[in-house]
């Protein structure tokens, strides 16, 4: 029995070295703190109270409460924020059992929710997390013409209730290659895709049956709010053929539409500026084949030269073992002719607005959420290391290098 005592007295205090510490006040010091919402602080402080930022200043100042617990590092940002993602969703050991992001059986299943298959204690979602991640646009993904519904979750919380932010954040469609049919199953060409997405669009767009309440149909309930501009539809297409059969999409039906992956976004500048949609990028670093046979590594910085609203991702490929990570995709970026700030704004504020939660993360501002992330050094330097992360003001990962 003593023997037990013992056993169980080391675990618990071994647990209580490497467990978090919560703690809903907090006080976060940088020697250089980048807010997003304006010039870079020297020496800048952000205080959070009860989750919330409630200030944010030079130290010399800003108020600092006492008592509460203090973090320090040499550059603060924000939490970062990937634009999209399947993380959650699939596994870490990248293993067919752990994959729920993408379902075969039909080309059009919007009706899937990514809150009954997203897994918050999947290991990828700690793993992102310890690089400064802290808010995710994660849910079905690339794969089929239309594969369910994305979601906003923070990379923390036991269950799915507990890190959910927006339980529906976008419909995910497909168009190209990806999405194509195989073994004679429909689509099997471009002109269907777009057809089939047409005609369900068309049904979407017919009134309710309201004498037939008893016989719901989920695609169609789901469409309707696509068709009604309450539901954005995220389309990957990288070909320029494919962002334009979206385009026309959206002038035909009036869709809130957002491009994903866009590998060819730089031959059709003028078409997406005039179209006034956003673009999720895809990785910096993706792999140029296939679908991405054109893709380029100065994408990032044309389209922010062409001042086309963007934010970068870590995206899905399924070759890569775990997952990218929208950090190094944007050091990357900034290696191909990106600002280092704008750099840092694809993955934080810009983010954030391309998935409408530019109200709560993205930036170091008074009332939004207490997401931050502390750096050794600069952040898109390989060398540097994440040494602490803050989301909703509780000290979720800290590291000691």
């Amino acid at each position: 029995m003593n023997a037990l005592k013992s056993i169980v007295a080391a675990t618990l205090c071994a647990s209580a070295l490497t467990a978090p510490a919560f703690a809903q006040d907090v006080v976060v010091k940088g020697e250089t703190v980048y807010t997003m919402a304006g010039a870079p602080i020297a020496n800048g402080v952000v205080v959070i109270e009860d989750g919330k930022i409630v200030a944010v200043g030079p130290e010399a100042s800003t108020e600092v409460p006492e008592g509460y617990e203090q973090l320090s590092a040499r550059v603060v940002t924000p939490g970062l924020v990937d634009a999209h993602t399947v993380v959650g969703l699939t596994g870490y050991s990248n293993q067919p059992d752990e994959q729920d992001f993408l379902e075969e059986s039909t080309p059009i299943q919007p009706e899937l929710r990514a809150i009954d298959a997203y897994n918050p204690g999947e290991r990828l979602v700690e793993w992102v997390r310890g690089f400064g991640v802290t808010t995710l646009h994660t849910g079905h993904g690339t794969g089929a013409l239309v594969s369910g519904q994305t979601m906003v979750v923070k990379t923390t919380g036991l269950t799915v209730d507990d890190a959910m932010v927006k339980p529906r954040a976008m419909v995910a469609g497909n168009i190209g290659p990806g999405a194509l049919g195989s073994g004679g199953k429909s689509p099997g060409t471009r002109s269907k895709q777009i057809a089939m997405l047409r005609e369900a669009l068309i049904k979407a767009q017919a009134p309710a049956d309201k004498e037939g309440k008893a016989k719901r149909d989920l695609t169609n309930e789901v469409l309707r709010d696509v068709v009604a501009g309450q539901l954005p539809l995220m389309i990957t297409a990288n070909r320029a053929q494919d962002i334009m059969g979206a385009l026309r999409l959206k002038e035909e039906f009036g869709l809130d539409l957002v491009i994903d992956g866009a590998a060819e976004a730089y031959l059709l500048l003028d078409e997406l500026r005039e179209a006034g949609v956003s673009v999720i990028l895809h990785p910096t670093m993706t792999r140029q084949y296939g679908d991405y046979a054109n893709a380029s590594f100065t994408t990032a910085r044309t389209l922010r030269e062409a001042g086309i609203p963007f934010a970068l991702q870590s995206g899905y490929e399924a070759y890569v073992p775990k997952t990218r990570l929208v950090l190094w995709e944007a050091g990357f970026a900034v290696a191909n002719g990106l600002a280092a700030e704008d750099a840092l704004r694809t993955i934080t504020i810009d983010a954030a607005r391309i998935i409408g939660m530019d109200d709560r993360v993205g930036s170091l501002e008074p009332g939004k959420d207490g997401d931050v992330a502390l750096f050794d050094g600069d952040p898109f330097e390989y060398t540097t290391h994440a040494t602490a992360v803050v989301i909703d003001g509780e000290v979720v990962s800290r590291k000691a290098y």
